[in-house]
């Protein structure tokens, strides 16, 4: 299968990387030694979850979205949205691990197709993270959205991604994530293949419709290399 491809282009959180914003919150604020519940993180992710919609949608920058985040919490320890995020994105950098079977997978794949990540992540976390798990050598292709201005699934951010990577048939690229609305849904409005990395085994939504659906990334390699 994998002569059906000139390029695979992958999202990076939880499709190449375990994303434990939990582990990594109560990191930062042991920092300020204070005790970070779940009760603390639904609250946060109370207002984290809606800001990422926004930036989804255009309506928020990068920028905003990191600082909107920590407001609250800045003021209860009197120090700023920006100091707080820097921890927060060295936390998630320090417990960065791969996801089960994606150092496989892109060892198996390296040389025999190009390759590219195309994330709503920001730029120092992304790059500090393929830097460290030793992926950073395996991709020909680094599209962030903090850079590009837009984020999945915003067809810009694709345009983006295609045109440096020498505009290749459409037909022929394969985009795999975990995120349907954004990863999947993206994909399919650029004119691309897809796949849908299903871990937790969700009803598929609506109106969307991948070319592949898998369970792991095993499945994938398999799939592509039998």
């Amino acid at each position: 299968m994998l002569t059906h491809w000139d390029w695979i282009l992958f999202d990076a959180d939880d499709t190449l990387f375990h994303f434990d914003s939990f582990a990594g919150l109560q990191r930062l604020f042991a920092h300020y030694d204070v005790p970070f519940t779940r009760t603390d993180f639904d609250a946060y992710q109370a207002v984290n979850q809606p800001l990422w919609v926004e930036y989804q949608n255009g309506t928020i920058s990068a920028l905003q979205l990191q600082h909107r985040r920590f407001e609250g919490w800045a003021q209860r320890l009197n120090v700023t949205p920006h100091d707080l995020n820097e921890g927060f994105l060295a936390a998630m950098a320090e417990i960065c691990l791969p996801l089960d079977g994606a150092t496989a997978l892109l060892e198996a794949l390296k040389g025999r197709v190009k390759m590219g990540i195309i994330t709503n992540g920001f730029t120092a976390l992304q790059q500090a993270r393929l830097t460290r798990t030793g992926f950073l050598d395996h991709f020909d292709l680094l599209v962030i959205s903090e850079q590009v201005g837009y984020a999945k699934p915003h067809p810009a951010i694709f345009d983006h991604a295609l045109q440096r990577a020498g505009n290749p048939p459409r037909e022929r690229v394969m985009m795999v994530g975990d995120n349907p609305d954004s990863d999947i849904l993206g994909g399919i409005n650029a004119g691309l293949a897809t796949c849908w990395l299903n871990v937790h085994q969700r009803a598929r939504p609506q109106g969307i419709t991948p070319t592949w659906e898998v369970q792991s990334l095993h499945e994938l390699h398999q799939k592509l290399l039998g």
